[in-house]
């Protein structure tokens, strides 16, 4: 009874150490975004603007186009997430619960891309997009992202864990493949799809490194290569703007995982306990 209680206690503990870690650089963020200039690197710190002001976030939205940026990033994010989704859910469908020759082959290869870092690729790619002269545009930003093997993997190995006898009474009845999907397989699976979209759309919208390589100025840039523009390499970087540019780019996800979080719990445990 003390062991398990002292486990229990000891679980707490590493949650809440592990929970500061994670929210004290978010608070610190946060308030910086609200200091004057002088105040942010005083010694000791400062762990309360005082006094506060909005000037960072009305610098970072004139400095910079800021909202020609987020209109970029929301544009980019909503055409490769939904290819990502789209292309996710087809092929997972196709390798989970469709019989043709090469499936297991097909599979071994989405395997194997999950295991190469997309660095790899970037200079293939690069010179690719460079000689069909999508260099500076939407299309060269979006499809090279738009690679799915994350989301087949997840959604296939959701799509198996269906009950079998549902499936066939389906096909029994004369379900044809794309009825079965949407009319079966895709009401059972709706945490997983919202995990997985969750994840997907919060990993375009930190997009960097490509959309860096692929744009040359705010007309198809996203918001994470505008807000570099915020720091000064040839003095002293004025932090306010760009821990403000930070909170308002986290905005958007952080509202739209609150809103969602509760399904995506319930799709990143599907499975982990059977009846």
């Amino acid at each position: 009874m003390n062991r398990g209680r002292g486990w229990t206690a000891a679980g707490y503990v590493a949650m809440v150490l592990v929970s500061l870690v994670i929210a004290v650089p978010l608070f610190w963020i946060l308030i910086t975004s609200f200091k004057e200039r002088q105040d942010i690197y005083v010694r000791p710190a400062q762990w309360w603007p005082d006094p506060a002001t909005k000037e960072n976030y009305v610098d970072v939205t004139t400095r910079i186009a800021f909202w020609s940026y987020l209109r970029n990033s929301v544009i980019i994010t909503v055409a490769t997430a939904t290819a990502k989704i789209v292309l996710g859910v087809l092929s997972a469908y196709a390798l989970a619960l469709l019989r043709f020759p090469g499936r297991t082959i097909v599979f071994f290869v989405v395997i194997a891309a999950l295991m190469v870092p997309n660095q790899i690729t970037v200079i293939s790619n690069y010179a690719l997009v460079s000689q069909l002269g999508w260099k500076n545009t939407y299309q060269g930003i979006i499809i090279p992202l738009a690679g799915v093997a994350f989301g087949t993997f997840l959604m296939r190995n959701q799509f198996l864990s269906l009950p079998g006898e549902i499936i066939e009474a389906a096909r029994l009845d004369g379900t044809g493949p794309m009825k079965l999907l949407w009319r079966i397989v895709m009401p059972m699976s709706w945490p997983t799809l919202v995990a997985f979209s969750l994840i997907t759309v919060v990993i375009e919208w930190n997009e960097y490194l490509w959309p860096f390589l692929m744009a040359d100025d705010e007309r198809v840039a996203p918001l994470p290569v505008g807000l570099t523009l915020l720091q000064n390499n040839e003095g002293l970087t004025n932090w306010g703007p760009v821990m403000a540019g930070t909170i308002l780019a986290m905005l958007p996800i952080l509202v739209l995982f609150l809103f969602l979080q509760r399904q995506m719990i319930k799709g990143l445990t599907a499975g982990a306990v059977k009846s």
